[in-house]
């Protein structure tokens, strides 16, 4: 599975650096992830760093 953002985004940018498959870039209005890279930071994090970082909880699960 995936991870997006969702409209909450304050386009903070902390997500983007964190990601270690670089699936996150600047979208339109927010932050957006792929998801057919996505892979929710396994084998590389315990938790999905987007996530964890967000200051406003806009990193879900799809």
């Amino acid at each position: 599975m995936a991870l997006h953002i969702d409209e909450t985004c304050i386009n903070c940018g902390a997500c983007e650096p964190v990601c270690p498959v670089e699936a996150i870039s600047e979208g339109d209005e927010y932050y957006k992830i792929d998801p057919s890279i996505c892979i929710e930071c396994e084998g590389y994090f315990d938790e999905p760093q987007c996530a964890s970082v967000c200051p406003t909880d806009s990193c879900k699960k799809d």
